[in-house]
């Protein structure tokens, strides 16, 4: 090979390496990946040193005045351990809609616990202040039922069914219509789609 062949060659060679440098940057650096944003990060204050806390979405599911079906409602939480996830959950549930629909649990009412057991039960145990909200009947009760129970099953895979329970007890109803004693599955069609 001539001498100016072999710096050609040499150039086209260094020209390659810096676009191969140039890409491997821009791919490593998130650039040639697609964004999925999973959790959003914000950073709050703790004694004075800042802290990094990690939310997520979640969707509540609440009561329309218009068809007795219940609506879905967007939150964010802290991401945490699956019981203090479906804490906090129950605890925005119990604070109520914020887009004019219809609140379903007693806003006076207190989460006591929540525990996930190991075959997918979520035990929620409420205030007595659960008892004393006027439920307008059984559609009203199986409203507040199903905004529970179709709230934590539907954000948490590992949850599969809820058991409500009052002051620590298990009660026969919450205002006597629907059925405590049993572990309550979702129920979808309850649901606007």
């Amino acid at each position: 090979m001539n001498r100016k062949k072999k710096k050609k060659l040499t150039t086209l060679l260094i020209l390659l390496a810096v676009l191969l440098v140039v890409a491997l940057i821009f791919f490593f650096s998130g650039g040639g990946r697609e964004k999925i944003k999973h959790a959003a990060r914000t950073t709050v204050s703790s004694g004075g040193q800042a802290q990094e806390v990690r939310m997520k979405k979640v969707t509540l599911f609440f009561l329309s005045e218009s068809d007795n079906l219940l609506h879905p409602e967007e939150r964010e939480i802290r991401v945490g351990s699956l019981n203090e996830e479906a804490r906090a959950v129950v605890e925005e549930l119990i604070k109520g809609p914020r887009s004019g629909l219809l609140g379903t649990l007693p806003e006076n009412t207190r989460l006591r616990q929540v525990f996930v057991t190991q075959d997918g039960t979520a035990l929620v145990d409420l205030s007595r202040q659960i008892l004393e909200a006027s439920y307008y009947g059984s559609s009203g009760e199986m409203a507040a039922v199903y905004s529970i129970v179709n709230s934590l099953t539907f954000n948490f895979k590992n949850i599969k069914r809820v058991s409500l329970l009052v002051e620590g007890n298990e009660r026969e109803t919450l205002g006597g219509h629907i059925d405590l004693s049993r572990p309550f599955n979702p129920d979808y069609s309850i649901v606007v789609r």
